[in-house]
């Protein structure tokens, strides 16, 4: 079981993440590229931070469903925000997305840094992450994809 935790001796988190998470053996770490508050038709969600960053956790839960993972197996998200006006917004998404996502608390760990820009102009939100999932799901989701992949190719 993954465990998420706040020792004494620092302060609290000053929002929802952990200080710590520790991954027990036999799960495969699974890394999340940087995503952006894209459609699946690859069209940005909203011009705003708030509408980018549902989108990104939409996307986010959708990646971890393929590898057959949920939310409760993130370890650590990081977000980079295109200027501080963005900061708002991105939170409203997240504490929206959190309520659902960890009832009870138990964050992964996140960090934010506050950016001049992303890579175009209109993106004001773009945020990473790392999962951790039993071995066991991982790699058989894996051949599953290779077996996938096999049989479009034939």
């Amino acid at each position: 079981m993954i465990r998420r935790w706040n020792p004494p001796g620092v302060a609290p988190p000053v929002a929802q993440y952990s200080h710590l998470v520790s991954v027990p053996a036999g799960h495969d770490l699974i890394m999340i590229a940087g995503q952006f508050g894209l459609l699946p038709d690859g069209t940005l969600a909203g011009p705003d931070a708030q509408t980018q960053s549902l989108q990104i956790y939409a996307n986010i839960e959708t990646l971890l469903r393929s590898a057959g993972a949920g939310p409760e197996h993130l370890v650590r998200l990081f977000t980079m925000l295109a200027g501080a006006e963005h900061l708002e917004g991105s939170r409203l998404a997240r504490h929206q997305t959190f309520a659902r996502w960890y009832p009870n608390g138990g964050y992964p760990t996140n960090s934010i840094a506050v950016l001049a820009g992303l890579s175009t102009p209109e993106l004001t939100v773009q945020i990473d992450g790392m999962a951790a999932v039993p071995a066991r799901v991982a790699t058989e989701l894996a051949d599953g994809d290779l077996m996938h992949e096999i049989m479009e190719a034939v």
